[in-house]
């Protein structure tokens, strides 16, 4: 959760940090990130049905590149999804909708 300054608290830091795709998906940290994003309306966004894009633009802001530093951490994600990023803070991933509904399937058995 943002502080009363707009700054991610270490705590959810470090639970971006330390979560686990293949057990709690991805839907969670999406969530999570956009909880602890300042401006998420031009910062955060997903898109698409088959193939989701996510895309998160930092704007310079120093507690969103804390959350951007956090998924980083989170290496299986980051690994798997992560496409590109460009100059001034901006960083593009890509998952596939095969992918969300195996691990769906996992959590509904």
């Amino acid at each position: 959760m943002l502080d009363k300054d707009n700054y991610p608290d270490k705590a959810s830091l470090k639970a971006i940090e330390k979560w686990d795709i293949l057990k709690d998906g991805i839907q969670g940290l999406l969530d999570l990130v956009e909880d602890n994003t300042y401006t998420p309306d031009w910062s955060f966004s997903v898109t698409g049905k088959r193939i989701l894009r996510f895309e998160y633009h930092t704007g310079g802001w120093s507690g969103n590149e804390d959350v951007i530093d956090a998924l980083r951490q989170t290496s299986l994600f980051w690994l798997m999804f992560w496409e590109k990023s460009t100059r001034g803070g901006h960083y593009y991933f890509r998952i596939s909708r095969a992918w969300r509904k195996e691990q769906t399937n996992k959590v509904e058995r």
